[in-house]
């Protein structure tokens, strides 16, 4: 279940001012570059807002290559021999402190499911570089796998994302 909160595209309406998830790098990547970002087609920041229009939670979405070797061979193995697997990056993810333990967390990487599987390009997986062992066990819970060489590095094939969001 979704937390009552809408998730749209960053835009100059949004106030970013008052984000603040505890984390200093990411509230000031929202306030100063994730606008530059999105310009330059780096990645995009998409926003969840409470009822009041505030920014309860935030994550981006980008382009990436997911190279055949980095998966367990079992994983490999059903996969065609590209030297690269389409992926989308999921760079950044946060909530504020207000929000959290409401499963708005959850619900921003759902969207990034439903958006990445929605794509018109073609995306196998979900990546992410999780920044600690909390965040990559927020990911493995969500049935994200982490890489062979990589733990705190993991991705979710979205054809599995499909089938359990079914």
């Amino acid at each position: 279940m979704k937390p009552a909160a809408t998730i749209e595209p960053l835009s100059s309406a949004h106030d970013r001012q008052a984000f603040d998830s505890g984390v200093e790098a990411l509230d000031r990547y929202l306030r100063e570059r994730a606008s530059q970002d999105i310009r330059r087609r780096l990645s995009n920041c998409f926003v969840a807002l409470d009822k009041g229009g505030r920014i309860a939670g935030y994550y981006t979405l980008a382009a990436t290559g997911l190279p055949l070797t980095a998966l367990a061979d079992d994983e490999a193995k059903r996969l065609p021999r590209y030297p690269l697997l389409p992926a989308g990056l999921i760079g950044r993810l946060a909530v504020h402190r207000a929000f959290r333990g409401l499963g708005l967390g959850a619900a921003l990487v759902v969207d990034a499911i439903e958006r990445s599987i929605a794509a018109d390009p073609a995306i196998f997986a979900l990546v992410v570089d999780a920044k600690d062992e909390a965040a990559a066990a927020f990911y493995r819970h969500l049935g994200f796998q982490p890489f062979v060489s990589k733990p705190m590095s993991l991705f979710l094939p979205l054809a599995e994302a499909a089938r359990r969001l079914a």
